[in-house]
């Protein structure tokens, strides 16, 4: 038996990335002291693409299954009669191209381990990214052009 997917796990899946790359932008760098070291940059980043992915799964499930989503979640700006929104269209190649986009970035997160030790911007560039992998999965969930152009 399955649930529903809510509004709250739809929003979970370009969020995660973009707290892992909050946490390893902000507490990374050299500008706000290096809090955290490289393994926990790594691992923060990682573990929040995969959740994207685990999510992104679970919504291609639904989707099989008959489950579609095209609503507003976010009021950005009301101006009169217009009104700017965020929002998700969530149908079969959305979600398809969601798990493409995750497993992706997930592979690409795990093989930089590698490729970037030792480099002096590793948790730089892990936050860019996860910021790249949010950017992404806000460009294929979107149901509006202002959210198209600026995901």
């Amino acid at each position: 038996m399955t649930t529903a997917l809510t509004t709250a796990h739809l929003c979970a899946i370009p969020l995660a990335p973009l707290v892992g790359a909050a946490f390893a932008g902000l507490l990374g760098t050299k500008f706000f002291g290096n809090r955290i070291g490289q393994v926990a940059s790594q691992s923060i980043t990682i573990l929040g693409v995969a959740i994207s992915l685990i999510l992104s799964s679970w919504v291609l499930y639904e989707v099989m299954n008959g489950y579609y989503f095209d609503g507003s979640v976010y009021t950005w700006m009301k101006i009169g009669e217009l009104s700017l929104d965020i929002g998700f269209l969530i149908d079969p190649l959305t979600a398809v191209m969601m798990v493409v986009v995750t497993f992706v970035s997930l592979m690409v997160h795990i093989y930089t381990i590698g490729y970037m030790a030792g480099e002096e911007g590793y948790n730089r560039f892990f936050a860019y990214i996860s910021l790249f992998t949010f950017a992404m999965l806000m460009l294929v969930m979107s149901n509006n052009m202002l959210q198209l152009f600026f995901g």
